[in-house]
């Protein structure tokens, strides 16, 4: 049975406060931030803010508690200072935001990137928050990462910024404290250097990190948990309305990780993928795409540029080509008021976080476009990281098909609480995840007896 909302009438928790956990006073560099990334990342926050307000409000949670689940419960920014392969000594700025840990220990991933922003950061965190309680799994929300470009680095110096940031927040993070993960510009490498690190403190604590490589306690099936698991909504999703995989035209923007294992399960399982693009350019082809030879020749050049199973498109086209089912799953801020009229699309799965922004929301939902929320189509990697935990914690390795059996039955399930949410506050599947999530994290915080 779904939980009941919290009343209005609960009693006012007190806020909790932000601790902040400052070791270098380094000012963020944004002179290299270009308006159109301060633009998606002011939009990518604007958009979380907006989603949770109105999900308290259907809600109708008090206002102090909507003060408590908003702020972070602690920022830890820290200085980095590595030598290079030069010798030379180059400095860098590592951060960790812990948005909330009312269900269990926090998840979110690390990323290295040059134009790692505070702000997208807090609401990448305060996201984990309500996807992990969307998936119905005992995780609270964080995100991270140093402001690097990864490219200019070398392996042996990534290696030593990797275990200097690990040193400086080995004792805020931790198995059923804060559990990392792989982001932009990380990998299983990574989460590999941060365990070693890690457990130089503690002893040999595998479940500290997940994304691992299988070796060192990875889960098999993590590869492609994310693809997968957009998969398994689009089956749930499309089950609702009396149709299948099978015979659907797909259009897929991005080819990366999730786009390319979507692209490849959709297709056994018997949809018609016409069009795909990613970095390098874009391809179309009516009679259907076959994919894994689009995979061979993505591998080989690295891209899907000059594939000859297609024709070459116009990649800002991509999302507004005819088909029945489009997935973005590449940037965010892709569908926005100006393309949103000319998307042909019957239904968009968000496997990207946030492509949509709320203007292009509104206007979709008055053409009857039908929207499964990021919140919800893309989490079946942190599912999938979790079973890796579980893993861990129980020094027990699951076979592939245990992985991917637990995924569906967990995707199923959560696409029926959030049906069962749009039901009981007559919204759209945005609203009835974000209400979902938002409410399993507010029940957990008032139970917990924080509002005292």
């Amino acid at each position: 049975m779904l939980e009941t909302p919290i009343a209005p009438t609960t009693p006012s928790p007190t806020i909790r406060c932000s601790s902040s956990i400052i070791v270098a006073d380094l000012e963020w560099n944004w002179t290299s931030s270009s308006s159109q990334s301060c633009e998606a990342t002011m939009n990518a926050l604007v958009a979380t803010n907006r989603n949770f307000k109105l999900a308290v409000r259907l809600l109708g949670l008090d206002s102090k508690l909507e003060k408590s689940l908003l702020i972070p419960f602690r920022e830890i920014k820290v200085e980095c200072t590595i030598p290079k392969d030069d010798g030379t000594l180059a400095s860098f700025v590592g951060f960790r935001v812990q948005h909330d840990n009312a269900r269990g220990p926090m998840k979110g991933g690390i990323r290295y990137h040059q134009e790692v922003d505070p702000d997208e950061v807090n609401a990448l965190a305060q996201l984990m928050t309500w996807k992990t309680a969307v998936a119905n799994i005992p995780y609270g929300g964080a995100k991270g990462g140093i402001g690097c470009n990864p490219g200019d680095l070398s392996v042996s110096e990534l290696e030593r910024l990797t275990r200097v940031f690990t040193q400086k927040i080995h004792d805020l993070i931790g198995i059923h404290t804060d559990v990392p993960a792989p982001d932009m510009g990380t990998g299983p490498q990574t989460m590999a250097w941060i365990l070693d690190e890690y457990s130089k403190f503690h002893g040999y604590s595998p479940a500290v990190v997940t994304g691992k490589p299988i070796d060192l306690g990875g889960s098999l099936g993590r590869d492609a948990a994310t693809g997968r698991g957009v998969l398994f909504a689009t089956e749930a999703l499309l089950n609702e309305y009396g149709k299948s995989i099978s015979g659907q035209r797909f259009v897929i923007q991005g080819f990366g990780n999730v786009g390319s294992w979507a692209a490849q399960l959709i297709s056994e399982q018997g949809g018609k993928i016409v069009a795909v693009s990613d970095i390098t350019g874009a391809i179309k082809n009516k009679n259907g795409i076959h994919i894994p030879s689009l995979l061979k020749h993505a591998k080989e050049h690295k891209g899907v540029k000059g594939f000859h199973g297609g024709d070459p498109i116009d990649p800002k086209s991509i999302l507004v080509e005819d088909c029945d089912i489009l997935i973005p799953a590449a940037l965010g801020g892709v569908i926005n008021r100006e393309n949103a009229n000319e998307i042909k699309a019957k239904f968009i799965i968000e496997a990207a976080n946030h492509p949509t922004d709320p203007e292009a929301d509104e206007i979709l939902s008055k053409k009857g476009v039908v929207i499964l929320p990021d919140i919800y189509a893309n989490s079946g990697g942190v599912t999938v990281s979790y079973f890796e935990w579980v893993q861990n914690i129980q020094g027990f390795l699951w076979d592939e098909e245990k992985v991917n059996t637990e995924l569906k039955t967990y995707m199923t399930k959560g696409f029926k609480d959030v049906k069962e949410m749009c039901k009981a506050h007559n919204c759209d599947l945005r609203m009835g995840a974000f209400t979902l999530g938002v409410n399993r994290v507010a029940r957990a915080t008032v139970l917990r007896g924080w509002e005292a």
